[in-house]
């Protein structure tokens, strides 16, 4: 069966996009060429986003989007597309992180950790599946986490939702399969959002340390918000008839000051080769 190429214009849905890989996100499908609804809570910031892109040349709007409220996300959805056209992609990535020791967070902080990120995913999900269902085409991209895969001490509730993520996705995928929709998750490694930098000193050295006691933190170096954003791209303008399923992108270890010094030695010798053969 021969698949139709996407249509030209393919307006987008970043849910999270006042900062972080939201903003990044937002940001980089403007640059691509995409009209972008950019949605959260924080309408200010969007709307100095929106306000950037627009000058850039973009086109974007700024709407509301509270993840745990189905009225907002229904309400968002509405926006959106009234403002762009039917959503073509959606990115669901709001959420912020709360940490602590599983046996002394609370139930209350542990539910509102499931609510936002994976109930809040579903809740936007659920309110532009059949739309793109009965189009037969759009990608609907999660933000997972590379927790789901090597969970981390101090952010129980975190893991399990972003697990839940994983496992949500994995479904999904069987039931759309067939309709022209894809679904896909991008896992980020360690990544420099604004997520968790509210925490005292004390915590961050009690969970840090825990991590490197068991092995997961191998080196210093993390991800930027862009580096998220460039794979989010590459799963959405996949040609269709393929289906990039699941991305998982972490932070390269830094290469040491000797390697490079003996990486430039070793270049300049073969610049110099090259020169005397010229």
């Amino acid at each position: 069966m021969a698949f139709l190429p996407h249509p030209e214009r393919r307006p987008v849905l970043v849910a999270g996009a006042s900062s972080g890989i939201g903003a990044a996100t937002a940001e980089y499908l403007a640059a691509a060429g995409h009209p972008v609804a950019l949605a959260a809570r924080r309408v200010a910031r969007l709307q100095e986003l929106a306000d950037k892109i627009v000058a850039g040349g973009g086109e974007a709007v700024a709407v509301p989007l509270d993840v745990t409220d189905e009225q907002s996300v229904i309400d968002c959805v509405a926006k959106a597309q009234a403002a762009l056209g039917d959503l073509e992609i959606v990115v669901a990535g709001a959420g912020d992180l709360a940490v602590g020791l599983s046996y002394e967070t609370g139930t209350e902080l542990f539910a509102d950790q499931i609510n936002t990120h994976l109930t809040g995913a579903y809740r936007i999900y659920r309110a532009v599946i059949n739309g793109m269902i009965d189009r037969g085409r759009g990608d609907f991209v999660f933000i997972g986490s590379d927790v789901a895969l090597h969970p981390r001490p101090w952010s129980s509730a975190y893991v399990a939702a972003k697990s839940g993520i994983d496992g949500l996705v994995a479904t999904i995928q069987l039931e759309l399969e067939g309709t022209g929709v894809r679904a896909g998750v991008v896992r980020p490694g360690q990544t420099l959002t604004g997520m968790g930098m509210n925490l005292d000193q004390k915590t961050t050295e009690n969970m840090l340390d825990d991590w490197i006691k068991h092995g997961l933190a191998r080196h210093g170096n993390f991800l930027s918000p862009e580096h998220i954003a460039q794979a989010v791209h590459a799963m959405v303008t996949m040609p269709r008839g393929a289906h990039m399923r699941a991305v998982e992108v972490e932070a390269e270890g830094a290469i040491s000051r000797d390697r490079i010094v003996k990486q430039d030695m070793t270049d300049q010798r073969q610049s110099d080769t090259n020169e005397e053969t010229d």
